[in-house]
């Protein structure tokens, strides 16, 4: 199996460390990274193969080196510096020297699980939309690949934005490599993003657990709602610990109540047909030399996050007015459709607890 060859500090509790580190098949690869989270904290490792003439090691050896943070959004900085280190130590295995410099240089403090750190200050996963950071924001960072998603889930993106504004658990599986697959994770947290003050404080955080495999389901039994990534297909079967099970574009829930949410409805292709529209007047107005502040990322962030903001607003103001009821102008008015997103909408006022009373069926039958 796998195991932790050299840590620093040495006392820190890395146990699973080795699982989640290095995902399972990624034996059949050359190279990949991966995003995973480990208590508190959030890690990226990155991996390498490199066959060897030695019995010992079965014709390969296979490492990866990582490290931990308490947040994740500033980790891939140090990608091109961990990628140069996992092909040193398959070359030179025992050399520890530039990581040790490494950690000598950025060690900061880590939440214990005891101290204020922890209890008072919760990672926040989703880093502030400031004009400032997106120049560095490569494809190299999550926040760089909110475009690649979209091209790939096409319209079934708008039913991954109905799960996570619902805060269900999504797990999506992909065999290796996994690297691209955790991006995903991170975007469609990002689709959950709301902006207004005060909206639900007892609502569950959706938090990006990355790279999950059997090794986390004890932990993940106990959450209510994530999302996350695996290779390991064993993990569909096992029902209880997800509501949505994404599998390449295929996105599929087991729960009876969620199936109307899977359809795309006009409203839907609506959305989409903006979304795309809006990506390319950006795009012409990159051609044309006109000066651009804005990029493709920031495009698709403050899309969603408008189109929530919107919808709970409307929720809000409706809750707060004399008869709290909603009608099918009010759906309208937030782009959704009045019968293909009722479901969608009753779920919604009841993850929140929102106080409104939905008056949107047929009319013929009020």
């Amino acid at each position: 199996g796998n195991m932790v060859e050299w840590c620093l500090p040495q006392d820190i509790d890395l146990e699973g460390v080795e699982f989640k580190s290095m995902a399972s098949g990624s034996h059949k690869i050359q190279s990949d990274f991966i995003y995973f989270r480990k208590g508190l904290c959030f890690g990226l490792a990155c991996f390498a193969n490199m066959p060897v003439e030695s019995e010992l090691e079965r014709g390969a050896r296979m490492k990866s080196v990582g490290i931990l943070s308490p947040s994740y959004t500033l980790l891939y900085r140090y990608m091109h510096f961990l990628e140069n280190q996992v092909r040193h130590q398959l070359e030179m295995p025992g050399h520890y020297s530039h990581l040790e410099a490494f950690y000598d240089d950025k060690k900061g403090v880590l939440p214990d699980g005891k101290g204020t750190l922890s209890s008072q200050q919760p990672v926040h996963w989703l880093p502030s939309i400031h004009r400032y950071m997106y120049p560095e924001m490569k494809i190299t960072h999550p926040a760089g690949c909110m475009s690649q998603f979209i091209k790939f889930f096409g319209e079934q993106i708008l039913v991954l934005w109905k799960f996570a504004l619902l805060r269900k658990r999504i797990l999506i599986f992909s065999p290796p490599p996994v690297g691209v697959v955790c991006y995903r994770v991170y975007c469609c947290c990002c689709l959950a993003n709301v902006s207004l003050p005060g909206l639900g404080g007892t609502v569950p955080e959706s938090k990006p657990f990355f790279y999950v495999n059997v090794a986390d389901i004890e932990m993940l039994e106990t959450e209510v709602s994530y999302v996350a990534c695996t290779t390991e297909k064993i993990f569909e079967q096992k029902r209880d610990l997800y509501d949505v099970y994404v599998d390449n574009q295929n996105v599929k829930t087991h729960h009876e109540h969620l199936q109307p949410l899977l359809k795309i409805n006009n409203a839907d292709k609506e959305k989409y047909r903006r979304l795309n529209d809006q990506r390319q007047m950006l795009m012409y107005s990159q051609e044309v030399g006109e000066d651009c502040s804005s990029c493709e990322e920031d495009l698709f962030i403050l899309f969603f996050m408008e189109q929530n903001n919107r919808i709970f607003q409307t929720l809000m103001e409706v809750s707060a007015s004399q008869d709290k009821t909603l009608t099918a102008d009010h759906a309208r008015g937030m782009g959704l459709d009045p019968q293909g997103d009722r479901s969608f909408l009753m779920d919604l006022l009841e993850v929140y607890g929102i106080d409104v009373m939905l008056v949107i069926d047929n009319p013929c039958c009020t």
